[in-house]
């Protein structure tokens, strides 16, 4: 099909090309453009309440979390309080945290309240030992104890499928891990210790409070709408460059090499001139003979 039509719809056609190249890429750019605004938003969303939350008075856990296995994320990061017992023997790791510097474990203890209620209490983190598993897990203090945390959204499961071995766990799965105890926990959130009283001898280590970069979201997402512009940008330079290719073979058709100029006149009427001159003195010789 192609062979049967003419040089300039050929051109149309190939440029046509180009132009939904250029549409077709930049509606990528978007889509990938608007997923960085999305994790831009969520992102600042995160820091909007930590903001509000972290550095909020104490209350007692009961009044933020009324009901068992009911969590409002508008209340994650807030301070609360609570008034029991730890459950020692059902201590587990949490495997693989960054924390340190290293691939740490985080320390969960059930954590009895007065009226009954059990809660997950992430009391810190621990790094590995020789043998990969931690070297020393410091106790939780024995007796009533008063704790002082901060309410988090469990973790999902891993997505890799990855298990752990016996006393330790993927993820912060309160679901998870509320099939591994034997205590009933309350699956709603868990809570990041800040304090202990009495404050036992050793603690684990702290877990330092959430960044508050926002991340490079809506950097990205400007960069691939620039990358959209671009390529159309690209394309018309490439057309355009077409274009001027062309016009230059159109100048050389229209100008050929033998219409040069040579010492101020076309060399073709130079050549025809001196041809007519040699004629007319031919013709005065045959003239002069008869």
């Amino acid at each position: 099909m192609s062979s049967t039509l003419s040089p300039a719809a050929r051109t149309r056609w190939r440029w046509t090309g180009y132009v939904a190249i250029a549409i077709v890429f930049a509606i990528v750019c978007a889509f990938l453009s608007h997923w960085q605004f999305s994790r831009n938003s969520a992102r600042s969303a995160e820091l909007a309440l930590v903001e509000l939350n972290y550095d909020a008075d104490a209350v007692p856990v009961e009044e933020m979390i009324p009901e068992p296995d009911v969590f409002t994320a508008g209340d994650e990061w807030h301070p609360v309080t609570l008034q029991g017992r730890y459950i020692q023997n059902e201590q587990l790791l949490v495997r693989n945290r960054a924390r340190g510097g290293t691939s740490a474990f985080e320390v969960l203890v059930p954590f009895q309240l007065e009226d009954g209620r059990v809660f997950l209490v992430d009391r810190g983190w621990v790094p590995p030992g020789e043998g990969a598993l931690p070297e020393d897990i410091p106790e939780a203090p024995t007796g009533e104890v008063t704790v002082t945390a901060r309410i988090r959204e469990g973790e999902a499961l891993p997505t890799s499928g990855r298990s752990a071995p016996e006393g330790q766990v993927p993820t912060i799965n309160l679901e998870l891990i509320d099939e591994m105890l034997d205590a009933d926990i309350d699956t709603s959130a868990y809570l990041l210790m800040d304090s202990e009283e009495p404050a036992p001898a050793t603690s684990p280590n702290s877990i330092d409070s959430p960044s508050d970069d926002p991340g490079p979201y809506l950097s990205y997402a400007v960069q691939w709408i620039l990358f959209a512009i671009m390529g159309f940008i690209f394309i018309g330079y490439i057309i355009r460059t077409e274009l001027r290719h062309r016009r230059e073979d159109e100048d050389e058709d229209d100008d050929p090499e033998d219409d040069e100029p040579v010492q101020g006149r076309p060399r073709r009427a130079i050549f025809t001139r001196g041809r007519d001159q040699d004629m007319d003195d031919e013709d005065a010789l045959l003239d002069h003979v008869r």
